[in-house]
């Protein structure tokens, strides 16, 4: 008999009529694009010992690469690309003398502030795949500049990712806001954990109506500590997920 494929697997059980799902596998994706790994940057892993552990669980999960992506904040994570390069060599060390061997690169989550203006004029951002650049938004409002700074990053030959577009709750009421900006070529990036109820219900049915409406082209695990693992573990299970997975839309694989 000859064997199914991933995708045809994912079909088969998303669509027939058995009611238990397995776990999603998370090998299909190859790469997490989202996760804050490197020890002593921002609010994710607190030592090394706990980043090591965390990468050897997303390698069990299925993943073969993994990009950590620190905060960049102009008023309170002020990494650099030095800060960052530095950390992620030292992480690169740590776990291949620890015989973890998975792909570990480092890019950036920017906030769009003043201090991403500012490296934009200076073309020194972070990135990963073909020039993607991972931004995030504040969560009480949008910047008044966001359309004009997001046009200037597709001018100099960036290509925007927004992190989490599910989690800005003051575009919960205003599906439009978000529908604009993909006309204006900005991918999505959902965080899986979203589709656990993790962050709020509303979170969670804003999550599930961009997949419905197709608007998903990154997964990322935004992975920070053991209980944003075990968060990732559990949303494996949910229907949405394989959804997505199964959509032919996302680009993970492709970085």
């Amino acid at each position: 008999m000859r064997k199914k494929s991933h995708a045809m697997t994912l079909l088969s059980r998303f669509f027939g009529k058995n009611k238990v799902r397995d776990p999603v596998s998370l090998e299909y994706l190859v790469t997490d694009m989202h996760s804050h790994l490197i020890p002593g940057l921002d609010d994710g892993a607190r030592d090394m010992e706990t980043a090591l552990a965390l990468i050897q669980r997303m390698k069990e999960l299925g993943y073969r690469k993994l990009i950590a992506t620190p905060h960049v904040m102009s008023d309170i994570y002020r990494n650099t690309h030095k800060s960052i390069s530095d950390g992620m060599r030292s992480l690169q060390h740590a776990a291949a003398a620890a015989g973890i061997n998975i792909q570990l690169e480092a890019a950036a989550e920017y906030m769009v502030d003043d201090g991403l203006a500012r490296l934009l004029e200076t073309q020194d951002l972070m990135t990963f795949g073909d020039r993607f650049v991972l931004v995030e938004l504040p969560y009480y409002s949008a910047p008044d500049h966001l359309n004009s700074l997001l046009f200037d990053l597709q001018v100099a030959k960036y290509k925007p990712i927004l992190a989490h577009p599910e989690r800005y709750g003051y575009w919960h009421q205003q599906f439009n806001r978000l529908e604009e900006l993909k006309e204006r070529g900005v991918y999505f990036q959902l965080n899986i954990i979203s589709l656990s109820g993790y962050y709020s219900s509303p979170t969670k049915k804003m999550a599930e109506k961009l997949i419905e409406a197709g608007m998903i082209e990154f997964l990322g695990s935004d992975l920070h500590n053991q209980q944003s693992l075990a968060l990732l573990e559990k949303t494996l299970t949910q229907p949405a997920l394989e959804k997505v997975m199964i959509s032919g839309k996302l680009l993970n694989h492709l970085i």
